[in-house]
């Protein structure tokens, strides 16, 4: 790795110690008293926290239900309680957490998505038996959650504003399909044999969809028609698996057609520009104005998008992403559940350029909103803080006494799971 100065943020422990962390506040009359411990404790990581409990609003919700944060709707869709019976989804206006509407979902089944786009909610799971069960989008008006239509397949939002079901198998095979959002009318289908899909995702959604084959069949279409743009035999035939193709930018990759290699190509002719040998290489990411790759074992590659060339490669860094310019990454030893070490790496070169510590991080409802990080408290609750990528720094906001985990973030408010299963939505500006 190269070397480079490290800005030291504070880091805070994960072990539970008393002195490492504020006590969440349990009365209203101690206010200065928590002020000056807050201020003492957390000092080394920003000027102090709140002292006054932040106001919370509770979502009611049952142990097991399913929650997202789509757009300015917090939607519950209770739990599933096996075959036969069919789930109630409710919607909460944000951000005073009013309740907007309530329906009973049309399809008996696991629902696992949901999302919207436009005046649109797209709810999607599992319908069918466990050993033959298949993908549905159950579409609603997002306003007063009235229904509109429903069709087999997963969706994703093509940049033209129409919407993609995909209906594939990996073994068996499948159909594409193209379908007006307002009323599920189709506009264009593409039968897919037993093969990878990749995609390009533009600002607006989808523009590329990639078809590859075992043998080596490469096929470019274009998401707004379905029509073929070009297609080309990249690789002799070999094991489907040792074969993973992706998107990066403008580039198509392929890793393992020749072993230890990745491969650039040029996505819209099928031209290769680059081959670069990683060995044990097995899927790679756009990093912004790098390509990650990571490999079977520990640790991270990362390539120059233009020539393929290596630039810099460190075995202590797992999950990897790009924001604000820099790097995120998580240390290979703290990799999986729970409070993992997050660091900021310059993406050319590899150097550390701060560390932001241990943290849970928050799902964001957009890609742009802020980094919000949770850490289990030892009195209870939870420590929430903000995590700048860009400025390498850490802000404590408050310990929430009433929050245990599964945090989601949309601008400037934090949902979590309470204890009794229901959600607690706090402000996190004040």
């Amino acid at each position: 790795m190269t070397s480079g100065p490290v800005i030291d943020l504070g880091e805070l422990r994960h072990e539970p110690e008393p002195e490492a962390m504020p006590r969440p506040p349990r009365a209203a009359g101690r206010p200065l008293r928590c002020a000056v411990v807050l201020l003492l404790v957390l000092a080394g990581l920003a000027g102090g926290a709140p002292a006054q409990r932040r106001t919370m609003v509770v979502l009611p919700a049952r142990l097991g239900a399913d929650a997202l944060v789509a757009g300015d709707l917090f939607l519950v869709i209770d739990p599933f309680n096996g075959p036969g019976g069919q789930r109630r989804l409710v919607a909460y206006r944000l951000p005073g957490g009013a309740p907007a509407w309530e329906m009973t979902l049309p399809v008996e089944g696991r629902f696992w998505g949901m999302s919207s786009t436009g005046d649109a909610l797209l709810v999607t799971g599992y319908q069918g038996a466990e050993d033959a069960r298949s993908s549905v989008t159950v579409v609603l008006d997002r306003e007063t959650g009235a229904y509109r239509w429903q069709q087999p397949g997963t969706p994703l939002e093509l940049a033209d504003g129409s919407l993609l079901l995909e209906s594939v198998d990996g073994e068996r095979g499948g159909t594409l399909r193209a379908v007006d959002v307002c009323c599920g009318t189709p506009r264009w289908a593409i039968d897919v044999a037993p093969r990878q899909i990749a995609y390009r995702f533009a600002p607006a959604g989808v523009d590329r969809i990639v078809l590859s084959s075992a043998e080596g069949r490469v096929e470019v279409h274009d998401a707004a028609t379905g029509a073929l743009r070009v297609a080309a035999d990249l690789w002799e035939p070999v094991s489907y698996r040792n074969v993973n193709v992706q998107v990066i930018g403008d580039l198509l990759v392929t890793i393992g057609d020749y072993p230890g290699m990745v491969t650039g190509y040029d996505l819209d002719r099928l031209q290769r520009r680059w081959q670069s040998r990683v060995e044990d290489a097995l899927y790679g990411a756009d990093c912004g104005p790098v390509i990650c790759v990571q490999g079977r074992g520990s640790g991270l590659r990362v390539l120059d998008p233009v020539t393929g060339r290596r630039l810099w490669a460190d075995d202590r860094w797992a999950a990897v992403w790009s924001s604000r310019g820099r790097l995120v990454a998580s240390a290979v030893s703290s990799a999986g559940p729970g409070a993992e070490r997050f660091a900021l790496l310059d993406p050319t070169s590899g150097t550390v350029l701060g560390e932001l510590g241990r943290w849970e991080l928050a799902r964001p409802a957009r890609i742009d909103d802020p980094l919000i990080g949770t850490r289990r408290h030892p009195d209870g609750g939870l420590l929430v803080a903000e995590l700048d990528a860009g400025t390498g720094t850490v802000r404590p906001l408050d310990v929430l006494a009433d929050a245990a985990g599964d945090c989601q973030s949309s601008g400037d408010l934090l949902i979590c799971r309470r204890a009794d299963g229901a959600y607690g939505l706090w402000w996190l500006r004040r």
